[in-house]
């Protein structure tokens, strides 16, 4: 069931003391912004007067890739499953003739791969400038220039007959992250569906579930929020934690599993709203503990029956799970079923314990 949830007070969503923002809090974090800016602009304008060297060019270059490039594109690429999957799945769903739009070029291997199942024409598009002068080389180092077009605008910013010649027969793209919804795949779905597809088009990919359940793991807590550190309090230190889910490799660190998994949420990429929204769950509690969060992964349909997850299980996929923090952490007993609802805003998933109206005594 989906709900709709408004509240006027501020919280502090992955528990701790929080810190009320306040003109001295924001000054200092827009000065930690501008330092990054004018480090980037410093960099850039370092590399208009390169020096001939290819040693001090590299370095530049590697200044600027620091700053801008996560480094998690490597693993990405070294992730055997996830490439052979988008490679069958393109295998599968692209058809002689068709048009593809590849959303989030990276290094432009979906577009490549498109290009080897058989398009006519390839668009991929990169809203990062550097990514996507990237991806143009390597097009073009694989003979593709003529049938990708390497566009350095997001996905948001193509207008068909300008940017892509004719709308796509096929619009595939991984902008995922270990929630699901990281990386902006929601809006962007709705959008290129709206604007960008041709009628009768297809995605790639075209559902996904999310699953999850009730983890207990002070470790994995431990690792975004803070109380004493040698006898002092350093909690308000909280106001930088990460919001909402953040990234873990469950395997790497102590945790119990105390219960069943659910879905959690259902996407259809074709027909769904794609806004905002949340999603009252029962969760199952097998065992006695503390729930600490909701541990949360996916399950991707990109057609033809190829499937991809990111369920701890997987140890070899790249993608890690997504841990979900209460507020405060919550004893739970075995036989129980903790009532949660699951919320996903922009590109962030929050889950809260929704205890059921107290019982009207007669």
């Amino acid at each position: 069931m989906n709900i709709a949830i408004e509240s006027d007070e501020p919280s502090d969503v992955n528990g701790g003391r929080a810190a009320l923002p306040d003109a001295k809090f924001l000054t200092a974090a827009v000065q930690s912004s501008t330092k990054r800016v004018e480090e980037l602009l410093a960099a850039g304008a370092e590399l208009q007067d390169t020096p001939s060297s290819a040693t001090a060019f590299s370095a530049l270059i590697n200044k600027v890739t620091a700053l801008t490039i996560p480094r998690w594109h490597f693993s990405m690429l070294n992730d055997a499953e996830r490439c052979d999957a988008f490679a069958l799945a393109l295998e599968k769903n692209v058809r002689p003739g068709m048009h593809v739009l590849d959303i989030g070029s990276g290094t432009g291997l979906l577009a490549m791969m498109a290009v080897r199942a058989g398009a006519a024409a390839v668009t991929t598009c990169e809203a990062d400038p550097l990514l996507a002068e990237i991806t143009r080389r390597i097009v073009a180092e694989q003979g593709m220039s003529e049938t990708i077009t390497v566009v350095p605008k997001p996905s948001f910013l193509l207008r068909p007959g300008v940017d892509l010649a004719r709308p796509a027969d096929l619009v595939v793209t991984e902008i995922v992250d270990c929630g699901l919804v990281g990386e902006g795949l929601l809006p962007a779905m709705r959008h290129a569906r709206a604007e960008l597809l041709a009628p009768e088009g297809r995605l790639v990919p075209g559902s996904a579930r999310l699953r999850g359940a009730l983890i207990e793991s002070k470790p994995i807590s431990d690792l975004n929020r803070v109380g004493r550190a040698s006898g002092f309090d350093v909690s308000l230190f909280n106001v930088a934690a990460t919001v909402g889910h953040f990234p873990v490799r469950t395997a790497t660190w102590p945790h119990r599993m105390l219960g069943g998994v659910a879905v959690l949420a259902e996407f259809d990429f074709a027909r769904d709203p794609l806004e905002d929204g949340a999603r009252r769950v029962l969760l199952p509690v097998a065992a006695d503990g503390t729930a600490h969060a909701v541990l949360v992964w996916w399950e991707m349909d990109l057609g033809g029956g190829v499937v991809l997850r990111n369920s701890p299980d997987n140890t070899g996929s790249h993608w890690m799970q997504g841990f979900v923090s209460f507020r405060d952490p919550m004893p739970v007993r075995a036989g129980e079923t903790l009532s949660v609802v699951l919320r996903w805003e922009g590109t962030k998933l929050y889950a809260e314990h929704d205890p059921p109206p107290p019982e009207v005594s007669k």
